[in-house]
């Protein structure tokens, strides 16, 4: 709080003194006073009022793909407070006899439809129902490869998250993870919702803050309180525990931001309806956009051959000497098909109160 200092000898009365100092005081706790958390929620979905935003990011940290930061108007829609947990994907499976994308043996002919020509089809023990787990590593690694962390695990899924063996038996108010973009549309279509465009989401996450940094503000992630589950320490080698968590988390385990959305970052990537393009800001860098749908194809320069989705909020694998994803403005993508041990969902519906 700021502490003012008034000359005394300018008031004619100390009721007119001790008046001002109750009004100084105010005015600073006012200052600093966050926003609270609308009281609009139902059935486990948050009212996420229309808005216009600068979508994006020219900060430091900021990546190529989330530039030039532009103009992006949302109507208002609901959102889940929480990302899709294990019992709520538990209860979708029961329903339907769904089997998600990582509990498939993968097609070799579809497989290869996103390779470069000529590409050697792998060894038929690769191709059995598998998923990518984190595995920390030793020691410090070079961190543009990914294959130091990331291991193809035989019965990896959403039942057994880090493996044949593994178990969510105790972790039902976990994110559930291991889910495709199929996965996450096929549950949506059950529920009735849909997946959040990425406008929507940043918008989301944003708060409705102008200009904030991080789903809670601009404070540091690693500077007081923990704010989201992320990695803190050296990625991916040596983790301080300092959020309590190695892997996922409960969900709603730290404070929601201020449209009452629970880890908007941290604990899991979150699926978004769009195509990944590079480029696509670009084009929409002179224009204030309505509701954008994101762009017709995919397109990814270092990536040619692969079609992606857009993912948003970062996981608990997320350090800012790796990819700072719990960013507002944060973008990440990958192929439909792909599920991992840090990637799940939330969904949205349209406006109607």
């Amino acid at each position: 709080m700021k502490t003012y200092s008034i000359n005394t000898s300018k008031f004619r009365s100390v009721g007119v003194f001790l008046g001002l100092i109750v009004a100084f005081f105010i005015l600073s706790c006012r200052k600093e006073t966050k926003p609270k958390a609308p009281l609009l929620v139902k059935d486990g979905m948050v009212w996420i009022p229309a808005g216009v935003f600068q979508m994006g990011s020219e900060d430091e940290q900021a990546k190529e793909d989330e530039l030039p930061v532009h103009g992006v108007s949302v109507d208002a829609f609901w959102m889940d407070q929480t990302e899709v947990t294990n019992a709520d994907f538990k209860a979708f499976v029961d329903a339907t006899g769904y089997i998600t994308t990582a509990e498939k043996k993968p097609d070799w002919e579809e497989l290869k439809k996103e390779l470069p020509p000529d590409t050697p089809k792998p060894n038929d023990s690769l191709l059995q129902s598998a998923s990518l787990v984190f595995e920390a590593t030793d020691g410090p690694v070079n961190l543009n490869d990914f294959g130091a962390w990331w291991q193809w695990k035989p019965k990896a899924s959403w039942r057994q998250p880090r493996g044949e063996g593994s178990s969510i038996e105790y972790k039902m108010d976990h994110p559930v993870v291991h889910i495709s973009w199929y996965d996450a549309q096929a549950y949506a279509a059950w529920a009735g919702k849909r997946l959040p465009t990425e406008a929507e989401w940043e918008w989301a996450a944003s708060g409705g803050v102008s200009k904030a940094k991080y789903p809670w503000g601009n404070e540091p992630v690693t500077d007081g309180t923990p704010k989201a589950n992320a990695w803190e320490g050296n990625f991916p080698y040596r983790n301080t525990l300092r959020d309590q968590f190695f892997y996922t988390a409960p969900v709603a385990s730290f404070e929601p931001n201020a449209f009452g959305l629970y880890d908007m970052a941290g604990n899991v990537w979150e699926w978004c309806s769009d195509w990944y393009d590079f480029t696509y800001y670009k084009g929409l860098e002179s224009k204030n956009t309505i509701n954008p749908q994101g762009p017709e194809a995919p397109y990814d320069p270092y990536q040619p051959y692969l079609k992606q989705k857009v993912m948003r909020g970062g996981s608990f694998l997320c350090n800012d000497t790796y990819c700072s994803g719990y960013r507002v403005a944060s973008r990440m993508k990958s192929t439909p098909d792909t599920g991992l041990q840090h990637t799940g969902f939330r969904l949205v519906k349209s406006a109607e109160l």
